[in-house]
C-alpha cells in the first residue's frame, strides 16, 4: 500500500475487525461525499471487506484479503518507526 489513502483503509479495516459491525454504523462513521476520500469505496473494491446478511441485520465484515492486510501491516514498520511497538 503506497497510496495517500491506504493508511485510512487500514483504519477501516482494523476498526471494522475489532468487531461486529453494522452498516448503517459503518456508513455514519466513514462514508464520505468527498471524492479524494473514497475510503470505504476502495475497501470493498479491495476486497477488505465486504456487506452480509446475518438475522436481517446488514452487517459489515472483514475478509480473508483484509486479514492478510493487517498481519502485512503489523510485521511492516511504517515510515520513520523506531522499531519499538505501538502503545495499544
Amino acid at each position: 500500500m503506497t497510496d495517500p489513502i491506504d493508511a485510512l483503509i487500514l483504519d477501516l479495516v482494523e476498526w471494522v475487525a475489532r468487531g461486529e459491525r453494522s452498516y448503517a454504523e459503518v456508513m455514519e462513521a466513514w462514508r464520505t461525499s468527498c471524492p479524494r476520500l473514497p475510503v470505504w469505496e476502495d475497501a470493498i473494491d479491495r476486497g477488505l471487506i465486504t456487506r452480509r446478511q446475518a438475522d436481517g441485520r446488514a452487517l459489515v465484515v472483514i475478509t480473508q484479503s483484509g486479514l492478510a492486510l493487517l498481519a502485512r501491516s503489523r510485521h511492516s514498520p511504517g515510515p520513520g518507526a523506531s522499531g519499538t511497538a505501538r502503545p495499544a
